[in-house]
């Protein structure tokens, strides 16, 4: 055995710098706004950058990323596509308050696992959008609404390993480094 903790345990983490917070969630707005500008407007099988990231330290962080949190990014997406005020502000505070009421369970699996579970949260944050855009009048999407939750699931490995890469401890313990 070469240190404390067994083979196949998880690596001890590091805590989260708030800065690298509030930088990945700036980020995951910004790319949101560029991926609007990119494809000319809302499209309905983009995947939702900010929701990802939102739900991620909802999930790892849930003590210092919350529903208000949500709530702001969430207003801050319906100003930028002048969508029906509180429309984003709604989905993310929801699928925030699931993140949330299910973050221990969900720390319990794999990345992969953990993809699979937050399908759900993500197809149920696009419905509700949908929902609200079709009861204040605007035309039903394309059939292609459903490839957002799927992207989004596909992008939650990915987001995972950039978003924990600044927290993981060194593998090789030393005097310095017992862990």
């Amino acid at each position: 055995m070469s240190g404390i903790m067994p083979r196949g345990t998880r690596q001890l983490l590091l805590p989260a710098s708030p800065i690298f917070i509030w930088s990945s969630i700036l980020a995951a707005l910004i790319c949101n706004i560029f991926e609007n500008f990119y494809v000319g407007g809302w499209v309905g099988w983009a995947p939702d950058f900010l929701i990802v990231t939102l739900a991620f330290w909802n999930i790892h962080q849930p003590q210092r990323i919350g529903m208000g949190v949500a709530f702001g990014f969430g207003l801050a997406m319906d100003v930028h596509q002048t969508t029906l005020l509180g429309q984003h502000a709604l989905c993310y505070s929801l699928l925030s308050f699931a993140a949330i009421t299910l973050h221990r369970r969900v720390l319990w699996f794999k990345t992969l696992t953990q993809a699979v579970q937050l399908l759900p949260l993500f197809a149920a944050a696009h419905l509700i959008e949908l929902s609200l855009r079709l009861l204040f009048g605007h035309a039903w999407p394309d059939w292609q609404l459903v490839f957002a939750p799927l992207l989004e699931a596909l992008l939650w490995p990915i987001a995972s390993a950039v978003l924990l890469m600044p927290q993981r401890r060194s593998p090789d313990p030393d005097a310095n480094r017992p862990l």
